[in-house]
């Protein structure tokens, strides 16, 4: 009972430290996500709209800086329309081959690899880089999303904060993705669903329990800050949906079994165009994403619904103001441009884009349903919403966070019922697939956690289990060189241990230590046992074979003594029953990890 209260109190510090750090971090993330955000917004008014006069629908009430003008400022032009894309990869392409080459293509894979395979560590300029990159992509109308680079700052500046901080490696991950969701829980207004996707997305089938909490708070202190910059509108304006009913299932259905196969075209096609086409290219790396960008403007003459983000196009699909014929073909163009901009190392994410490929797959079927059968699609808006999340949970295997982010972003929380249904059919059709490569599939799997894994193993594991009993060779302090010399080198693990007259353990000789000396023959009349014998290194029965792990490595014994310490003030007193052999130590853990891995 007396230990309680410490352990209260420890545990009550461990969570003020992460709701401490996740403030902190949230603080930054929302400061820099709406600096973003407001630069990108300047950037696109002036270059699509001012310049370009890009004939596109206003963007969703949320999600506007500006104000759009009633009346176009002029006729397009179509020639600087074409060519946008082309002169936005062509600088993005430049900035981030100079100055930071692990800021191309999509933002949240490369956190996702920092998180797996660097430690956590992102290189301070990197996020800096991408936001500028993305920018410069965005603003001239190339296809990607803006959470990618959002992300990847907010994930920066939780690892630069971990860094000055001097944290480990563990909490340095934990950090990266505290950052993560508070760019994401600003960009989106969206806080609850960024901080589950956050802590989701890294995984394929598992999620990163350790890091919720300070995702939560960075999430909620970020969405605070930019709401208290920029106001706090939801991104999309809906309709009056009524409550879901049962006979809506069969349409939700539908949409899940089209939306299955559209994802793995999505996901085959993203990752073709960019290994199979621009990778093989023999054309230097910044030309790469400009010969996209020309690609995309091409495309985008014959279908400009695939032009730029997107989403004023998705907030009338939500409107019921989109062609139905026309829908699949968008869905279509957008998977391309999106394949094309990011694919040939322009600057993105690839949220944005799947949000919206989704959405006008959930028009199609809500709309397109509602001509042909309106009893069973009596609100087909509401799969504009549904396709969105649930399309985005099968081609990144992050089906919770991605409907409450759609439910936060809308205020369509009436649709969480079908939001369940299809974003965890869709997943269960996509299973294996991911559009983020350095996904893992989950934590057994991760180079992040194979020292948890293995350190969790060994602690379970007793070196009463493991070491060899029986009748252990000694020597005294008195013993001779030669008689020592004799002894280690007969003996089967090469280490000696050292007792007193009352078989007290004093010391530990092995044979790397006589090797040094071994052919000085004149030592065996002065040198005894006492004089080389290294400091007494020991294990009990009930030891775990962590605490040996660690013993081993700090003596750079091959063999330790294991000593029974009953009916003794000082273990070591106690008599030696056998050694411990680190080779031995070794295969038990191998037998026991491939034990539970067939279970």
């Amino acid at each position: 009972m007396p230990k309680s209260p410490r352990l209260l109190e420890r545990f009550a510090k461990l969570e003020s430290r992460w709701v401490a750090y996740g403030l902190l971090v949230g603080a930054c993330s929302g400061l820099a996500a709406a600096a973003f955000f407001v630069a990108l917004e300047l950037a696109t008014h002036y270059a699509l709209i001012e310049l370009a006069r890009a004939p596109l629908p206003p963007p969703p009430p949320g999600d506007a800086l500006f104000a759009r003008p009633e009346l176009p400022l002029g006729p397009p032009r179509g020639w600087l329309i074409l060519l946008l894309p082309a002169l936005g990869g062509l600088g993005a392409g430049l900035l981030v081959y100079f100055l930071a080459p692990e800021a191309e293509g999509t933002g949240t894979d490369e956190l996702i690899r920092a998180f797996h395979r660097a430690r956590g560590v992102v290189r301070p300029r990197a996020p800096l880089v991408k936001a500028l990159a993305t920018i410069v992509t965005l603003a001239t109308g190339g296809s990607a999303g803006k959470e990618g680079p959002v992300a990847h700052v907010g994930g920066g500046i939780g690892s630069l904060l971990a860094g000055l901080l001097r944290l480990s490696a563990h909490d340095r991950r934990i950090l990266l993705l505290a950052g993560t969701a508070g760019g994401l829980g600003a960009i989106f207004r969206a806080p609850l669903g960024s901080a589950i996707t956050a802590v989701e997305v890294i995984y394929r089938e598992d999620f990163e329990s350790e890091a919720l909490v300070p995702a939560v708070v960075s999430s909620i202190t970020a969405y605070t800050v930019f709401v208290l910059l920029l106001g706090g509108h939801r991104i999309f304006g809906i309709p009056e949906l009524a409550a879901f009913r049962p006979i809506e299932i069969p349409g939700y259905v539908l949409l899940a079994l089209i939306s299955a196969p559209v994802g793995r075209a999505y996901i085959w096609t993203f990752h073709a165009v960019r290994r199979r086409v621009f990778a093989r290219l023999p054309l230097w790396p910044p030309l790469r994403p400009m010969l996209g960008g020309l690609l995309v403007g091409l495309v985008c003459v014959l279908v400009p619904e695939a032009y730029g983000t997107g989403w004023g196009w998705l907030q009338r699909a939500l409107d019921g103001e989109l062609v139905i014929s026309t829908l699949a073909l968008v869905v279509g163009a957008k998977i391309l441009t999106t394949s094309l901009t990011v694919g040939s190392g322009g600057s993105g994410g690839v949220f944005g884009p799947t949000l919206f490929i989704g959405g006008m797959l959930g028009a199609l079927v809500g709309y397109g349903g509602a001509a042909l059968a309106p009893a069973f699609f009596p609100n087909p808006a509401a799969y504009v919403l549904v396709g969105m999340a649930s399309f985005f949970a099968g081609v990144a295997s992050a089906p919770i966070g991605a409907l409450l982010m759609v439910a936060e972003m809308s205020g369509g929380y009436v649709l969480l019922p079908p939001l369940m249904l299809v974003s965890i059919l869709a997943i269960l059709l996509a299973r294996g697939k991911s559009i983020y490569e350095n996904q893992e599939k989950d934590r057994f799997s991760s180079p992040a956690h194979f020292g948890d894994l293995t350190v969790n193993l060994l602690e379970e594991m007793r070196v009463g289990d493991v070491f060899r009993s029986g009748d252990v060779p000694t020597a005294q302090p008195s013993t001779r060189f030669s008689a020592l010399r004799e002894l280690v080198f007969a003996s089967e693990g090469a280490t000696v241990p050292v007792v007193d007259a009352s078989r007290r353990l004093v010391g530990l000789v092995t044979a790397d230590q006589l090797r040094p000396v071994l052919d000085e023959r004149q030592l065996d009349g002065f040198v005894v046992a006492g004089d080389i014998a290294a400091a007494p290194v020991f294990l009990l029965p009930d030891d775990d074979l962590y605490r040996a792990h660690e013993l081993f490595r700090s003596s750079g014994a091959p063999r330790l003594p294991v000593i029974d310490p009953a009916d003794a003030d000082d273990p070591r007193a106690g008599p030696i029953v056998g050694m411990i052999d680190y080779r031995d130590m070794m295969r038990a853990y191998e037998r026991e990890l491939a034990k539970r891995r067939e279970i």
